[in-house]
């Protein structure tokens, strides 16, 4: 081991003394050791002890997403256009559906007013003529029984009590296939005019709706012209009020009278 010679080890030593004394150096040793000063704290005991710095709290986790909405985010978005389309759809579907359905033309004229009147004779001789309380219209019936259209129009106004108390047993045709119906036979036949408060004109829309809409009559011949059609000139007067069952063979050729008392029937013949 080699000695240091004494007058190397002093010069160095005062070498050392002269640089601690220096402004800077005395600056530097303030501020390396101003932060062990700071961060130490003195216990009851005295002594110095070391306080770690607080490490800063950030904000919690966020939340991981459930199953269901990690589904949801990833399903596929129905487009714009593509809901556009489906709120239609249901418009559309019940518009073509009504454009397959046959078109049906609402009768006008004496059957078309007479199909509203019938409401009230459907109880006693059913919804579609089929019969009851009532004779049916069905299958031609009611032409059977009135062959002519006038004896049928003064039997429903005046009903079946008029005809029994004045002893006319037989409002339609006496010869009848099938035997003549007698006043009565069938229930009463209320009086269309005095108990039902119906005019001559819905009679007569009424009786064009019997005959040829439910008895089955094709609406064509010199009946259905003269009575029942849109251009009916009876019904058009009768409509207009100038004319009545009472002086309707007064004005008009061919009819019958039908008068305001009950009258025997007429046949098909006669």
């Amino acid at each position: 081991m080699t000695e240091i010679p004494e007058h190397l080890l002093k010069r160095s030593q005062e070498r050392r003394g002269a640089a601690s004394d220096t402004p800077g150096a005395a600056v530097a040793k303030t501020e390396s050791t101003a932060p062990a000063a700071a961060s130490a704290s003195v216990e009851p005991a005295g002594k110095a002890v070391r306080t770690e710095a607080a490490v800063p709290v950030g904000p919690p986790p966020v939340k991981p997403d459930s199953p269901v909405v990690v589904a949801y985010k990833s399903r596929k978005k129905i487009p714009v256009w593509a809901m556009l389309t489906l709120s239609i759809l249901p418009v559309w579907a019940f518009m073509y559906v009504r454009a397959l359905q046959p078109t049906t033309v609402a009768a006008t004229g004496p059957l078309g007013e007479g199909a509203a009147v019938y409401n009230q004779c459907a109880s006693c001789h059913g919804g579609i003529g089929e019969g009851g309380v009532g004779y049916a219209f069905r299958n031609n019936s009611v032409n059977v029984t009135f062959p002519h259209i006038e004896d049928q129009l003064r039997w429903v106004k005046l009903g079946s009590e008029a005809y029994i108390a004045a002893g006319v047993e037989i409002a339609g045709d006496p010869n009848r296939a099938g035997g003549p119906h007698i006043s009565g036979a069938s229930g009463v036949m209320p009086a269309a005019g005095a108990a039902l408060g119906l005019t001559d004109v819905e009679i007569l829309a009424v009786i064009c709706h019997e005959r040829f809409d439910l008895g089955g009559a094709a609406p064509e011949g010199t009946e259905y012209e003269k009575w029942c059609s849109e251009t009916s000139e009876i019904f058009l007067a009768l409509e207009a009020g100038t004319a009545t069952f009472a002086n309707l063979h007064e004005q008009f050729e061919g009819v019958l009278q039908i008068g305001e008392a009950p009258r025997a029937g007429t046949s098909a013949s006669g």
